[in-house]
């Protein structure tokens, strides 16, 4: 470096640890020259004794006089406030006599032994425990802290970077990745509540069949909105329709207004579908505790005559509650099911799944192709009316043109919800769920209920894991459970005896506790990553506006995790992705397997329509490839299905299953060893 003295905005200096001075020269906000400086007592005061340029490790001795001639030069000279008060006195002293002047100024400690002049004010600080550093040195602890929890994605890294500048604690921060639940800093943001502008319709106006008008007269005044848009939108009329509103804003009530009217009315009988046995189970108890005086219900929710709890399926029973699969079996197998007058196809959005959507694509074909081969056959019998009934979706219009539906869409909010993350491992989650759940349940609501809590997780025996472990009482829910457990489990919990369900992800979409607090103890549904509809579709449980003043939801975070090595994705980046995520659309891809599968099934049931019905599914079905295979592997034989196709039908295999377990028949396995074979294939995958 040139021993030419530089041009000076700013002179630095700052008391070292060996006692003497580190001199910074700045100009345009740049460090130009770093330097030691040492003072020596004289007859006229303290001077300059040594000034030592500093050149990466080593040090190029400067007369003392040419540190005076940049002081001279600069346009200010700053001495930090870290720097003794018997030190900043001598330095003074020192400049005085040269006639110059300095200002003690706050600046990070940190830059200050690096040689980098970084003053701090209270909008810029960061406290660091026992001083104040800047928000650049703060981050780099940070980093260091964040380096003993595992690889955090840029995404979570930002999140933790963002709180530090905005609370200005980085003990604070640095405590939420041990677990503390400190409200303001695992707040992530707040939906409002929204309430839309809908004249709601009044009961009395409704004009429907005795039976189900005096129900409802005695246990409503008037419609909420989105019921009442849906009778606007000619719901009454028999009109087909798609609503989507967010949980707990009675859409369901739509399908069983009109359902239950056209089954008094003689219209048919009453189909209401969901994904789940779980779900079906519950919808079932619903139905019979709600119209079981005004009409015969019966369940559907697979292969098998009898349920669990021993009753049996009645065809001829005026509302059949089903899974997709149990209805779809009945359809495969030939079953009558007699005039059916409503559908309501519950959790639409399932067309959206890899593995449910396309039966639920083509058993919303195959059904309408029963039920208007029967209206044909029967004049007096007017067909069926359809309600999809969804809580998340992103493309509601093209999905309401693809099934041939009027939409109805409300978008409301009832209660506000606040939606916090917090970082923890596997270990450290039922320790913090302990807390949440603890602090929830010793609240009260403006409404005089106590705060109630949903854990989610991702595995039936981590249910039982987290309940065992939580203080206040709680019980795990989930479909390994009978039936009566369950019905114990969600009385206990309407009755405020529970501070807690933990339940799998699964069960998300219609588990019907009137929860405040939503805990999300893992973001993935058994080996995979919820979806942005399942999320919202989950922490949409959060709050009630008969019950709460608001809801809250909790996203427990283990950064750098996956729950299964075919997931790409970790746990950090997931969560951020759900909680900025855009409500995907809801499509239906076929990959060979799929329509091989559908095609199949739409030829047992439809026969030469197949093809029919195979153009009226909203996915793309390859159905001159789907047929030369079906030919190819002696499933069908023209355009019937053979004895071997009727089996795979009707077993709901795919292709490459049915393969595996006929090579297994003749290889003369056990069917133990037949199904660990397709278990193991599955995990392959």
């Amino acid at each position: 470096m040139s021993k030419q003295v530089p041009q000076v905005d700013t002179l630095f200096l700052h008391e070292s640890v060996s006692g003497d001075y580190v001199a910074v020269v700045n100009r345009d906000r740049e460090r130009v020259l770093q330097a030691k400086l040492e003072l020596k007592e004289t007859n006229a005061g303290p001077r300059p004794a040594k000034f030592r340029v500093l050149e990466g490790t080593s040090e190029e001795p400067r007369s003392p006089d040419q540190f005076i001639e940049i002081a001279r030069r600069a346009e200010r000279i700053r001495i930090s406030q870290q720097t003794s008060e018997q030190a900043r006195e001598e330095f003074q002293e020192m400049l005085d006599g040269y006639q110059l002047d300095a200002k003690a100024v706050r600046t990070c400690r940190f830059c200050a032994s690096d040689g980098y002049y970084s003053p701090i004010t209270s909008d810029t600080a960061i406290d660091a425990g026992k001083e104040y550093i800047c928000p650049d040195c703060a981050k780099e602890e940070l980093e260091r802290e964040l380096a003993f929890q595992g690889d955090l994605t840029r995404a979570a890294k930002d999140r933790l970077e963002d709180l530090l500048l905005e609370v200005q604690d980085l003990e604070r921060i640095t405590n939420l990745l041990k677990g503390q639940l400190d409200p303001d800093l695992t707040k992530f943001d707040e939906i409002s509540a929204n309430v839309e502008d809908v004249d709601p319709v009044p009961v009395p106006d409704l004009d429907l069949h005795p039976g189900i008008q005096n129900l409802l007269e005695s246990r409503f005044e008037e419609l909420l909105p989105v019921q009442s848009l849906a009778v606007e939108n000619g719901l009454l009329d028999g009109d087909d329709q798609l609503v989507v509103s967010a949980t707990a804003t009675g859409k369901t009530l739509v399908g069983e207004m009109t359902g239950i009217d056209r089954v008094l009315n003689g219209q048919g009988k009453m189909l209401f579908l969901v994904p789940l046995v779980a779900l079906a189970n519950q919808k079932h108890e619903d139905f019979e505790d709600e119209y079981g005086d005004l009409v015969d219900v019966t369940i559907r929710v697979g292969a098998s005559r009898v349920r669990d709890d021993g009753h049996a399926f009645d065809p001829s029973a005026d509302v059949i509650v089903g899974t997709y699969e149990g209805i779809d079996h009945a359809l495969r197998t030939g079953r009558n099911l007699g005039d059916i007058g409503t559908v309501v196809i519950d959790e639409v959005h399932t067309l959206k799944e890899q593995e449910r959507g396309h039966r639920l694509d083509g058993l919303i074909a195959r059904l309408k192709h029963y039920c208007e081969t029967r209206a044909k056959k029967q004049n007096d019998y007017g067909g069926a009316q359809w309600v999809y009934l969804s809580a998340t979706v992103g493309n509601p219009g093209s999905l309401a043109k693809s099934l041939e539906a009027n939409l109805v869409e409300f978008e409301e909010r009832p209660v506000p919800l606040e939606r916090h993350v917090t970082f923890a491992d596997g270990q450290e989650k039922p320790e913090i769920e302990n807390k949440l759940v603890r602090r929830e349940y010793d609240r009260k609501s403006s409404k005089d209920y106590r705060g109630q809590t949903i854990i989610f997780t991702n595995s039936r025996r981590r249910c039982h894991e987290i309940s065992r472990r939580l203080e206040y009482s709680s019980a795990p829910y989930h479909a390994g459970l009978d039936y009566g457990r369950r019905k114990k489990v969600e009385r206990m919990f309407a009755d405020q005896d529970l501070a807690a369900v933990v339940t799998t992800a699964a069960l998300a979409a219609g588990v019907d506790f009137p929860a405040s607090q939503v805990v999300f103890d893992t973001l993935a549904m058994g080996i995979e990553w919820l979806s942005v509809q399942e999320f919202h579709q989950m922490l949409g449980r959060a709050g009630r506006p008969d019950y709460h003043d608001r809801g809250k939801v909790y996203v427990l975070v283990e950064p750098d995790c996956s729950y299964h090595n075919s997931m790409e994705m970790t746990e950090d980046e997931v969560a951020f992705k759900l909680l900025k995520g855009e409500m995907e659309n809801v499509e239906t891809l076929y990959d060979e397997s799929a329509a091989i599968e559908e095609t199949l099934a739409n030829l047992t049931v439809g026969g030469s329509q197949a093809k029919r019905l195979n153009g009226r599914m909203i996915g793309d079905v390859p159905t001159k490839h789907a047929v030369g295979k079906l030919l190819e592997y002696d499933f069908i034989e023209g355009l019937s299905p053979t004895d071997l196709g009727r089996v795979v039908t009707t077993h709901f295999l795919a292709p490459d299953e049915a393969f595996r377990i006929l090579d297994g028949v003749r290889k003369e396995k056990t069917p133990f060893e037949i199904v660990a074979d397709l278990e193991l294939y599955g995990d392959e995958e």
